[in-house]
């Protein structure tokens, strides 16, 4: 006999053709659970008045050289050649501070480094402040005025497992978390309609150290994730196209015959709000199917504003592209794009264990002129105070040589800094030692950073935690405060 199966308005809402709906309907679902315990997720209104809207988070993946970027060592000059014992800072080798790694498995990567590496490019005093920045970041060095530098940041994964303990605080071994940009997606509500809130543009970590969990929410739901895009207006978000086939007009009429459904149902529920929810989270896919393409299309954009970014050369093209996207999306209310940079399949690009010269000298070629121009275009259209900037990488590198001319993974001491949204400009935060070995001055677990980004933006991370999914004090990291205008 054959048992027969009618087609629910469930069923119906999942199978309408919208290759997005499975996701949103997954996370719809779930807030239903929730709510039936008597717990609902946030308002989307901040805790407290925010001095940021937006947030641009720049992450260079494989661990960009804290020497050869923002925290340049003339020890490593003078010493160069000799071990770290025969020189006076032999102390960092019997530091407490080489307690906080936790080694999933011992490898070739992550060792010491004992025989000191000099510095690979000259550094110079930039802006005003002076701060030390070396001379392969010339444009970033341009907007040191604007720039909060925090040099003391340390983490606890000697390898790439350090690139999702950047996104989500939490080291792989204790498993997948939500990252800071789903939990700020979670947190606010929309400052448009009609376009993701937490966007995710460059190749992205690979599956060894993170894969896609780097931007996803987690326990938080899929409606919470990072939306990855493609500079292909024509193509930008493939899975909330219709299928081949469907036209704009006959996806017009489904949403025409389920907003009927809809007010059927709601003559006799008229309290269901879940079904709204569901229908609202459709209509989002079919709005953006316009909204995104206009977002990513540069027809408007000057000349000047192109070459600015450098999309007139092949070196700076791709990633200037990606930052003229953030900017262009922060202007439509965008509330968290992140960016990558180095995404290779493995470990990353910036991933120098050796020929660190040549790798470094061609990967920031690549990204500097794009992000001195990124930062200058939104002061000049008075979007970087309410524009918080980060640049982050998951490490350092060691002072020591591995090989002949490469340094191995150091989570010990390294930089990221920050711009505008309500943080000081033409500041340094803490301090490494003279060999940029350990961070040793306003010490700040990673963690600290996802405080002051939720700090800026006005939440208060602790109002934000689901019942039933324990945090603890580390994944909630504490505000640096000293950093904040």
């Amino acid at each position: 006999m054959h048992n027969f199966n009618p087609l629910t308005r469930r069923d119906f809402l999942v199978r309408s053709g919208l290759g997005f709906g499975s996701v949103a309907l997954a996370a719809m679902l779930q807030q239903e659970a929730q709510s039936a315990q008597g717990w609902a997720p946030p308002n989307g209104l901040p805790h407290f008045a925010p001095k940021a809207k937006s947030v641009i988070w720049l992450f260079m993946i494989g661990g960009t050289s804290q020497y050869e970027s923002f925290d340049p060592k003339p020890e490593l000059n003078k010493y160069a050649g000799l071990s770290v014992e025969k020189t006076p800072h032999a102390h960092v080798l019997k530091s407490p501070f080489l307690g906080n790694e936790r080694i999933v498995a011992a490898d070739a990567n992550g060792q010491l480094r004992n025989e000191i590496f000099p510095m690979q490019m000259t550094y110079s005093k930039y802006g005003e402040s002076g701060m030390e920045i070396c001379d392969w970041w010339p444009h970033v060095g341009s907007c040191a005025d604007d720039l909060c530098l925090i040099r003391s940041m340390w983490t606890e994964d000697s390898n790439h497992g350090a690139q999702l303990q950047f996104h989500t605080g939490r080291h792989r071994i204790d498993g997948f978390f939500p990252t800071i940009g789903s939990w700020v997606n979670y947190g606010l509500g929309s400052l448009n309609e009609n376009l993701p809130q937490f966007v995710v543009l460059g190749k992205p970590v690979a599956d060894c150290c993170g894969g896609v969990e780097c931007h996803r929410a987690n326990y938080l739901g899929p409606q919470y994730d990072g939306i990855p895009l493609a500079l292909d207006p024509s193509n930008p978000l493939p899975f909330s196209k219709p299928e081949e086939g469907v036209w704009q007009e006959e996806q017009a009429a489904q949403f025409e015959l389920m907003n009927r459904l809809n007010q059927l149902r709601g003559e006799d529920f008229p309290d269901d709000r879940l079904l709204a929810a569901r229908i609202r989270s459709y209509e989002l896919a079919f709005r953006m199917q316009s909204a995104i393409p206009e977002a990513i299309d540069f027809a408007g954009e000057t000349e000047f504003t192109q070459n600015q970014y450098g999309l007139n050369q092949k070196e700076t093209k791709e990633f200037g592209e990606q930052l003229l996207v953030a900017r262009r999306l922060v202007e439509r209310g965008v509330r968290f794009i992140q960016v990558y940079h180095g995404g290779d399949g493995a470990a990353g690009g910036w991933d120098s264990h050796s020929s660190l010269k040549k790798h470094h000298s061609r990967l920031t070629k690549e990204v500097d002129q794009p992000i001195g121009a990124l930062l200058k275009d939104l002061k000049q259209r008075g979007l970087l105070d309410e524009t918080l900037v980060v640049w982050a990488t998951e490490f350092g590198r060691t002072p020591g040589s591995q090989g002949v001319d490469g340094r191995d993974h150091h989570p010990y001491g390294f930089s990221i800094w920050m711009a505008g949204g309500g943080v000081k400009s033409g500041h340094i935060h803490g301090a490494t030692d003279e060999l940029g070995f350990h961070a040793v001055e306003n010490r700040h677990y990673v963690t600290d950073v996802h405080a002051t980004v939720m700090e800026l933006l006005g939440l208060n991370p602790r109002l934000l935690a689901v019942p039933s999914r324990k945090r603890i004090a580390k994944d909630y990291g504490e505000p640096i405060r000293d950093i904040i205008a």
